[in-house]
């Protein structure tokens, strides 16, 4: 095992204005949070980060038992956010096809200073690049201000670009950088 540092940047978005309206890619649906889904989220966040960098900084991401004990530890954190929290499937074309759930995020709010905190954006491989982070990110913004925030945050490692592209588009900006220390085994 070997101490490394990994560049994280903290991005923040004014929650004042307007935000635009989700675009729903065609043959995929948005569920608003129901603790009968927390095991569609937690195969979600497994599936979407186990393999990525995140993987790295976070352990839990590399298995789904520690995928389960976040989610739990966000679902019972003070301030979680129902209505900033989603879960994305796709519908194949067959109308018998089971819904294959393919995005996950969550929200927790923080009553006193108004500040919504976004939690795990994952959206599956073979789902991205199809608008599912960015409705997702927008119905969570969206929830967060119903709730009378302010402004929202997230971080993202900073080798995750396309993440960072998608986030700026959206509006948010770095406002800081910070450094997460993490084990990370030889090889990896």
């Amino acid at each position: 095992m070997a101490w490394t540092y990994f560049k994280r940047y903290r991005m923040e978005i004014e929650l004042a204005e307007e935000l635009p309206e989700p675009v729903f890619p065609p043959r995929y649906l948005f569920l608003p949070w129901s603790d009968a889904l927390l095991e569609q989220h937690v195969r979600v966040k497994y599936q979407s980060f186990r393999q990525e960098i995140d993987a790295n900084v976070f352990s839990c991401f590399t298995h789904e038992d520690g995928c389960r004990r976040l989610m739990l530890a966000i679902r019972r954190k003070p301030g979680f956010l129902p209505g900033a929290t989603w879960l994305a499937g796709y519908q194949p074309d067959s109308e018998g096809d089971k819904l294959e759930y393919c995005g996950t995020i969550q929200g927790i709010l923080d009553e006193e200073t108004r500040l919504g905190a976004i939690q795990n954006v994952g959206v599956t491989p073979g789902h991205r690049g199809r608008g599912v982070g960015s409705a997702l990110l927008l119905l969570a913004l969206k929830g967060f201000r119903q709730a009378g925030a302010l402004r929202a945050f997230l971080e993202v490692t900073a080798e995750n670009e396309g993440a960072i592209h998608l986030y700026q588009h959206l509006g948010f900006a770095i406002v800081r950088t910070v450094y997460k220390v993490a084990d990370v085994p030889a090889g990896r």
